[in-house]
């Protein structure tokens, strides 16, 4: 299915669910790192903030904190559902919203001590945490009773997206790549599990992207061809084994779904043809970053003036059109995510 057909599409299930007023599932819940942070890390002492020029530049809101341009994955998603855009959970103190809160926290990971050196973010076990508080403490507040809000709950959609940083951060050579991708597998497998228990039913899990294809790997290390293709063979033994993990829990957690989202797949074929997916330059970074391409981007520098072309907004980062690709096959294209969003809503 060609990527224009799947945008008009979803411009239609788009239309059809603002016209009728009701959108596709009463909320979406964001769990992750950097990939869909929408803004937890400004408040948090880290490093690791995009709360300046140039990202945000052609966001309406601005520099809200998202390591892109523009818009990321689950916004799109949101947009798809008839939903606003989650929030990031640290900016809700009092009244908690039931559309859906963004728990991402850029440079954590799966496991605990992942981005810990550039200053405090969340783990997926921390924002596991503050869902288990938003369902416990927050919802019930705006629900009859408990059977209420597990029907809320299970009809929510849940998007996951990490395990990158947990690959880019790790030097230990207490594991081989294959040890290390089953410990990875095994904790997030503990993870979903304990989101099922506090009621979520629909899990939509990303595949960790062709890491070796940065440009923060690419300008740093040696290579034949366009990417550090053994970086991305170390992630290719976590992605592998994920549809079977994912199926695992969906045969063992009663009218669970889990779907796998085929971002290393779907990423690693736009990079290597750019024109098939409106774009032209998969190799360089569009804001001028610090380190020669392969980080941040420099405050207040103005970007390159066509990032709709790019696949990296920065060293590590992909562009809003690069995140549109990814959300609008996931929406409506089997071959990324089995079922699609389209399905999974009528489940």
């Amino acid at each position: 299915m060609s990527a224009l057909i799947i945008f008009f599409s979803l411009l239609q299930y788009h239309f059809i669910s603002s016209v009728c007023g009701a959108p596709l599932a009463p909320a979406l819940y964001v769990f992750g790192d950097s990939l869909v942070d929408s803004g937890n890390n400004n408040i948090l002492p880290t490093v690791s903030k995009a709360n300046f020029e140039p990202y945000g530049v052609d966001f309406a809101k601005g520099d809200t904190g998202r390591f892109s341009n523009g818009r990321l994955v689950p916004d799109f998603i949101a947009e798809f559902l008839g939903l606003p855009y989650p929030p990031p959970c640290v900016s809700f103190r009092i009244s908690t919203p039931v559309t859906g809160l963004n728990y991402g926290s850029a440079s954590c990971g799966i496991l605990p001590e992942t981005g810990q050196d550039l200053g405090q973010c969340l783990s997926l076990d921390n924002q596991i945490d503050l869902f288990q508080r938003t369902v416990e403490s927050s919802l019930p507040n705006h629900f009859k009773g408990p059977n209420e809000l597990m029907d809320y709950l299970s009809k929510s959609i849940l998007v996951v997206g990490t395990g990158s940083n947990d690959y880019m951060s790790n030097t230990s050579k207490q594991y081989t790549p294959q040890e290390f991708a089953q410990l990875l597998l095994d904790k997030l497998s503990l993870n979903f599990q304990r989101l099922y228990n506090l009621g979520a039913r629909k899990v939509v899990m990303f595949e960790i992207g062709p890491i070796g294809c940065t440009p923060s790997m690419t300008r740093t290390k040696q290579h034949n061809g366009k990417c550090v293709e053994e970086s991305n063979q170390l992630v290719a033994y976590f992605n592998d084994n994920l549809l079977g993990m994912l199926q695992n829990l969906a045969s063992t957690l009663p009218n669970s779904i889990f779907v796998r989202g085929r971002a290393y797949w779907l990423a690693y074929d736009a990079i290597m043809n750019p024109s098939k997916y409106g774009l032209v330059d998969t190799s360089n970074p569009c804001c001028e970053t610090w380190a020669n391409g392969t980080s941040a981007c420099i405050p207040k520098l103005k970007p390159c003036p066509n990032p709709d072309q790019h696949f990296f907004f920065d060293g590590y980062h992909l562009t809003e059109s690069a995140y549109s690709v990814l959300a609008s096959h996931c929406i409506g294209d089997r071959s990324v995510c089995s079922p699609t969003l389209k399905e999974l809503v009528e489940m």
